[in-house]
């Protein structure tokens, strides 16, 4: 049962989120190369607006927002399920692994599979998907021990050493390739968010439409997998049923966020942190949360780093990394 004070401390803080999320929005469609009138936002929603502004919106600013604000939100996501599962706080996406064999498959997909523009959108997540579930398939057998089970803190320096190694392959296999393909992997590979069309939310939306209430709805097995092993098969969880069920939803998740957004590390470490600090660690209660604070974070610094420096400004990725990376230190250090 959880407190009363608890889940009114959690709908006060999800307002609060909310609050934050359309701010950022607000402010984010009227700064950018191409100013538009904070007066004329409204107007233009409504389609009240001229040529120009209506195309400043619509084909250039709102999709690029909803792209990031929904790839914070699945990376958030598939940061807190794999803390919960590997018991370990320094599990990431992008720090283990996972983000870098997703992008190894879109590179070898883009490099040497042209396919047209119309099934390019929607392929690039399963691709992703492919590449990201081999990559944690080796990462999970290098961690796991048939005695001890798995290896929390194994799991991360495997994972690090996959990311390494991969992102080595991914060097050696632009190398030899045209110069536009090269430009385009070195921008995914830096996190610049360069799906910014529509048909990008489109092919992400029902990854997160199904895999958001599924997460909730295995909310309690991930507290459980979160105590020690003897705990939850004490109370009668399948540990390596439910592990895997999981670990392929954060990879789903991970994967089709990265496959618009690049490679984007930190926000799956963060967000979850922040939530549990804010109202404690049940999955029922956090994960809310978090997911709205990774939407945001990715958001903000997609808004901020688009706006530094003329005319491409800097990676969201390189953004969320000037904060994250001091932050994950700080975390290994106390840990």
């Amino acid at each position: 049962m959880i407190d009363s004070r608890l889940l009114k401390k959690q709908r006060m803080i999800i307002l609060i989120l909310v609050s934050l999320i359309v701010s950022t929005i607000l402010i984010s469609m009227g700064i950018g190369y191409s100013s538009l009138s904070y007066d004329r936002i409204i107007p233009t929603l409504f389609g009240s607006g001229t040529f120009k502004e209506e195309f400043v919106l619509f084909s250039v600013r709102l999709p690029r927002i909803i792209i990031t604000l929904l790839a914070g939100m699945a990376l958030a996501l598939s940061g807190a399920i794999l803390q919960s599962i590997t018991r370990n706080d320094l599990a990431d996406p992008g720090i283990i692994g996972i983000n870098s064999g997703a992008g190894v498959a879109i590179a070898i997909f883009f490099l040497f599979f042209p396919t047209d523009v119309g099934s390019f959108t929607y392929l690039l997540p399963v691709v992703a998907f492919i590449g990201a579930f081999i990559t944690v398939i080796f990462i999970y057998l290098f961690s796991y021990d048939k005695r001890t089970g798995l290896q929390p803190i194994k799991l991360v320096l495997t994972g690090v050493g996959f990311a390494m190694a991969l992102s080595g392959l991914m060097v050696v296999i632009i190398s030899s390739t045209e110069r536009a393909k090269v430009n385009f992997i070195a921008k995914w590979l830096a996190g610049n968010i360069w799906g910014t069309d529509w048909p990008f939310i489109w092919a992400l939306l029902p990854w997160l439409i199904l895999l958001i209430p599924f997460t909730l709805y295995k909310a309690n097995r991930l507290n459980l997998l979160g105590l020690s092993e003897p705990v939850a098969i004490g109370v009668g969880l399948s540990i390596k049923k439910e592990r895997i069920i999981l670990l392929v939803t954060a990879v789903a998740l991970a994967a089709s966020a990265v496959s618009v957004t690049g490679g984007i590390a930190f926000i799956g470490l963060m967000a979850p942190h922040m939530a549990k600090a804010l109202v404690g660690p049940r999955n029922q209660l956090f994960i809310p949360i978090a997911i709205l604070i990774g939407g945001w974070l990715l958001l903000l610094a997609d808004t901020v780093g688009r706006n530094l420096v003329d005319p491409d400004g800097i990676p969201a990725g390189i953004m969320v990394a000037l904060i994250g990376a001091p932050y994950f230190m700080f975390l290994l250090l106390r840990k």
